[in-house]
């Protein structure tokens, strides 16, 4: 009996394997591979001529990290994504909340309305967003009408940051919604039993259940939004570039590989730390 049970439990083994092969092979391919490739180019040497030499590995591609213009775009990309997170979780929570109360057939429809944006490109998004912030756009048009002159917003931090609120806002309220629909709320009732007001209630039961969600939340907006690259370049100026933006010019217009890679490995190590955050929310709250 014991050798038929081992027996099983070794045909269920070979079974895994074969099924999570193209996956493994998926990720070596599109993942491993590259990231060891970005990696490897960090440590290389960029010559007077703009090539890059694989050979006498050294670490002043990292050096250039400290430079001024680096820790400034940096600290930028840093407060605008801290911004954009701020920004998202102020209009995300409220939002969550009525709709993980309403009724199931008013919730599918606000949940579809939700995921609709992600049904368009965007790409096209953002060009919608720069026309509606346009010296000619509506919002321009708006300001001129109530006597307040030319709206002029487009190619500033304040553009930049609508657009990465626009982009990003879905990625808070999905799991802020998960969150708060998946609580217990006989403990808010018991709460408010115990005479706690709304207020006392939402700080000491609500916002406790509901924490794995902002951060989660947190996390998918601020990783995409500090290095964001699309947004930055259509709605920002010379004086809103942020770090992903920065990062293309190394492997486009300076040719400059190892330091272009040496950013990417920085963002690679933003992202990892973001996940083990995650996690040990997660486990936490276990």
């Amino acid at each position: 009996m014991a050798a038929l049970d081992q027996s099983a439990a070794q045909a269920d083994s070979r079974k895994g394997r074969l099924i999570a092969t193209p996956a493994a092979l998926y990720l070596l391919l599109f993942f491993m591979i590259p990231l060891g490739v970005i990696v490897t180019y960090s440590f290389a040497t960029r010559t007077a001529t703009g090539r890059t030499v694989l050979t006498g590995w050294n670490l002043s591609s990292y050096d250039k990290l400290f430079s001024e213009l680096v820790l400034r775009i940096v600290w930028r990309s840093f407060w605008m994504a801290s911004v954009t997170t701020i920004l998202c979780l102020l209009v995300a929570y409220p939002f969550a909340y009525y709709l993980a109360t309403r009724a199931p057939k008013v919730r599918n429809i606000l949940l579809v309305l939700v995921m609709i944006p992600f049904w368009t490109n965007g790409l096209i998004r953002i060009f919608a967003i720069r026309f509606l912030l346009g010296s000619d756009g509506p919002a321009s048009q708006l300001s001129e009408n109530l006597g307040f002159g030319t709206f002029r917003i487009l190619f500033t931090p304040a553009a930049v940051v609508i657009g990465m609120v626009y982009s990003f806002l879905t990625f808070m309220v999905l799991p802020l919604y998960v969150a708060i629909e998946r609580m217990d709320w006989k403990l808010v009732e018991a709460a408010r039993d115990l005479y706690a007001g709304g207020t006392v209630a939402f700080r000491k039961v609500t916002w406790p259940l509901t924490r794995s969600g902002v951060i989660a939340g947190s996390i998918l907006v601020f990783v995409p939004s500090f290095g964001s690259y699309v947004v930055p370049e259509i709605l920002g100026g010379a004086k809103t570039m942020l770090l992903g933006s920065y990062v293309a010019r190394q492997f486009g217009a300076a040719r400059n590989f190892p330091f272009g890679a040496a950013l990417s490995v920085v963002l690679i190590a933003v992202m990892l730390i973001a996940v083990v955050i995650n996690q040990r929310a997660e486990a936490n709250r276990a």
